[in-house]
């Protein structure tokens, strides 16, 4: 993947995950495509990788994103290190660029709006109460006033509009307002 400019890396045995962004030059995107496919079938044959997510969200155009997800740290960064990724890397020359470096993350941080200058992201157990503040007045609310009207609706469609609704209401409005609101919480060792 692209080698990042700067790093955050989480320590632990837990998975972890590397967010990856590329600006793609014009009339490249099918080279980047194959180089995509190719550099993801290297990826597969490390231990700990577990899986890539390839997004490219509409109205970026050229703009591409991958989360790569390894069992701990130690998994990541030997991919980091590889001649296998550092030769992938370079193929990328006059196809694409890194749009910004790269984050770290074992999870529900991604959420969160990390500041400058802190290297790890919050304990799970903040991350976990916050998630909780956030989302227990949306249950609320749809256990109030969405579930009794949509009694009549198959189960599957009943059960889909909360997620629906809640997934993309929290990452874009809530999590990144809470989580400036809790900063000084959230990150105590802030410099």
């Amino acid at each position: 993947m692209t080698k990042p400019t700067h790093d955050r890396r989480v320590t632990g045995d837990d998975q972890v995950s590397a967010v990856y962004t590329w600006l793609v030059e014009p009339g490249r995107e099918a080279d980047f495509r194959e180089w995509a496919h190719g550099i993801q079938r290297v990826a597969s044959t490390f231990h700990g990788q577990q899986g890539v997510t390839w997004l490219q969200p509409e109205g970026e155009g050229r703009r591409f994103h991958a989360v790569v997800r390894f069992a701990d740290t130690e998994s990541l960064e030997r991919w980091m290190g590889s001649a296998e990724r550092a030769e992938w890397h370079d193929r990328l020359d006059g196809i694409a660029r890194p749009a910004h470096p790269h984050l770290t993350t074992t999870g529900m941080e991604s959420w969160f709006t990390v500041p400058d200058g802190v290297a790890r992201p919050p304990a799970r157990w903040k991350m976990a109460l916050t998630t909780l503040l956030a989302v227990y007045p949306f249950a609320l609310l749809h256990t109030w006033q969405a579930a009794p009207r949509l009694g009549d609706v198959p189960l599957l469609l009943r059960a889909a509009v909360l997620p629906l609704f809640l997934a993309p209401t929290l990452t874009y409005l809530v999590m990144p307002q809470l989580s400036r609101l809790l900063r000084g919480w959230l990150y105590p060792d802030r410099p």
